[in-house]
């Protein structure tokens, strides 16, 4: 499968997000010098963007490991224990990921 470019995997959040996730909380994937993926779950309907705003939880990715989890080739708690996936802030809504990803 070809690598999903910071646009592909947005959209494909964005429709994983739909009007309300359930997530409550704002979580930003940081992918570095690829760029970010902002999910607003505290705005009804939740919005997906790519601002680099401060976020309740962020997790560092990198752009392959976020299109592969958002293939379902990489589950996020596999990509925590292995470290290919590091999260900063509030741990509960890192446990709330599955809802956008």
């Amino acid at each position: 499968s070809k690598p999903m470019t910071l646009d592909e995997c947005t959209a494909a959040i964005r429709g994983k997000v739909g009007d309300d996730s359930g997530l409550a909380a704002t979580l930003r994937f940081d992918c570095g010098e690829a760029g970010s993926i902002y999910v607003d779950g505290k705005a009804l309907p939740n919005t997906v963007d790519n601002r680099a705003a401060d976020a309740d939880c962020t997790v560092g990715i990198t752009l392959d490991n976020l299109a592969a989890m958002l293939r379902g080739e990489l589950e996020p708690a596999t990509g925590f224990m292995t470290g290919k996936l590091k999260v900063a802030g509030d741990m509960s809504v890192a446990l709330r990921m599955q809802r956008v990803v």
